[in-house]
């Protein structure tokens, strides 16, 4: 699917106004997107949480969710992969698709849609076992036992999460032990084994030290030539340092999630077309 242009979002008396922008930034020529969130309301029961998200998430480029606390951020996130199937009492209207089909379809696969559509979470979560077996969990969910074939895609796993030089003499060693930094590699590495087609990343530093943090962020530059990654984060310098695309989150006066602006990431810290976009990164409020 060919990209749209950036989407311009406004909330006028508690309605989402989306306009397109009028011009298209170069940047954008070529790109094709991966997924697509298309007028997306999300409830928890009763509760509205997000409402009328429409957002493009393009091929092999890192977009960031940004906004305050509260605002449906990480909602919207777990919705990528139907994490929020989950919850009991959540229901989603509207459509998100991956390369075009609706993933909410009916008779659709949540297995495969987890597989495709991975997820890392804000607090590093390895299993108590040890870091082989960790990375080795989803190809035998899926009925790799080959000692061979998983001892090649934990390497190239661990490799491809920037831990292998780290591990390589620990794998029977718990994932437990390794530092904080590292077990959120492990996290990564787990996520990549299954050879998914994007990532979801949900607050991965929060829980980090500054330089395990830098070495998630140059591990996100790195994997975006090979995958499309969607991070949810607090940290602004953050999203302007690792992210191609930006989505400004804020609440409306219903206390729902409305998604003010969307644009390349440039553009959102230099040039905000909404003033909450720029009193939010100013530090005005948030």
């Amino acid at each position: 699917m060919e990209s749209s242009l950036p989407l311009k979002v406004g909330v006028a008396a508690g309605i989402p106004v989306v306009e397109k922008s009028a011009t298209s930034p170069a940047s954008l020529d070529g790109l094709s997107s991966k997924m697509a969130v298309n007028k997306v309301s999300i409830y928890y029961r009763a509760f509205r949480a997000v409402a009328e998200i429409e957002m493009p998430i393009y091929a092999q480029k890192i977009t960031a969710i940004i906004g305050p606390s509260g605002c449906g951020k990480s909602t919207l996130l777990r919705a990528l992969n139907r994490m929020n199937d989950l919850v009991p009492g959540a229901r989603i209207e509207g459509e998100v698709t991956l390369d075009n089909e609706p993933i909410y379809a009916p008779g659709i696969d949540v297995v495969d849609i987890r597989r495709r559509v991975g997820m890392v979470f804000q607090r590093p979560n390895p299993f108590p076992k040890s870091v082989f077996d960790n990375v080795a969990y989803g190809p035998r969910l899926y009925g790799i036992r080959n000692k061979t074939e998983l001892n090649m895609i934990v390497e190239k796993s661990l490799r491809a999460a920037a831990l292998w030089d780290d591990v390589k003499d620990k794998l029977n060693q718990s994932g437990l032990a390794l530092s904080g930094g590292q077990q959120q590699r492990l996290c990564i590495a787990r996520a990549l084994a299954v050879e998914p087609e994007v990532l979801l990343m949900d607050e991965p530093c929060s829980a980090l030290v500054p330089i395990a943090t830098l070495k998630i962020e140059d591990l996100m530059r790195e994997l975006v030539t090979q995958y499309t990654i969607v991070i949810v984060t607090h940290n602004m310098q953050q999203a302007a340092r690792v992210s191609d695309f930006t989505a400004f989150f804020n609440m409306g006066d219903d206390r729902a999630g409305y998604m003010v602006e969307f644009d390349v990431t440039k553009s959102i810290f230099t040039n905000p077309q909404d003033k909450r976009t720029e009193d939010y990164i100013s530090g005005r409020f948030g």
